[in-house]
């Protein structure tokens, strides 16, 4: 808060004692110099809430926000020890909290999933099948298949997690990876 507007909510006394170079300037320089920091952060709010302009600490503290932090890996190896890595890169963790609402909404069906999938780790192609055929050619009730694509292996432990906490409670899952391209 600038001088002049600090020293409006003073007393009529004090405003009146307020002269360039007297004590009470010094002291409201001060002031408006202690209220700037707070204020520039306040006046660009709106960065930390978009997580495509947000600073790259915030971004993963805005992803814990909507609790996606439990797709985090630890530098430590044991949660919240440590730096959070998010293994597609922060670009992804930035989509999947932009897309975060819109997912919640869906959650629990097959479109929520191949979407929350797609978007986590930044590959397409990602396809579940529902209650699909055992060895013997019968419908398997509440189970899906998850066929994710060839590159997606390398985040098999990102994927594992996503369709364990994203499917349905009561829904078993098994995971394939394509072999090809």
């Amino acid at each position: 808060m600038e001088r002049h507007r600090i020293l409006q909510f003073l007393p009529e006394t004090y405003r009146s004692a307020a002269r360039e170079g007297s004590a009470l300037m010094a002291i409201l320089a001060v002031m408006e110099a202690q209220h700037a920091p707070a204020e520039d952060v306040l006046a660009r709010a709106d960065e930390f809430i978009d997580p495509w302009r947000a600073p790259d600490d915030f971004a993963v503290m805005l992803a814990s926000w909507l609790d996606l932090d439990r797709y985090l890996d630890w530098t430590s190896g044991r949660k919240g020890v440590g730096e959070p890595r998010y293994v597609p890169g922060l670009g992804n963790l930035r989509a999947l909290s932009a897309e975060a609402a819109q997912l919640m909404r869906w959650r629990g069906t097959r479109y929520a999933l191949e979407r929350f999938l797609a978007v986590a780790t930044g590959l397409a192609g990602f396809r579940v099948t529902e209650n699909p055929p055992d060895e013997k050619g019968a419908a398997r009730p509440f189970h899906i298949h998850v066929q994710a694509p060839a590159a997606a292996s390398r985040m098999s432990d990102l994927v594992r997690r996503v369709v364990d906490e994203e499917r349905p409670a009561y829904v078993t899952y098994d995971i394939a990876f394509s072999s090809g391209p």
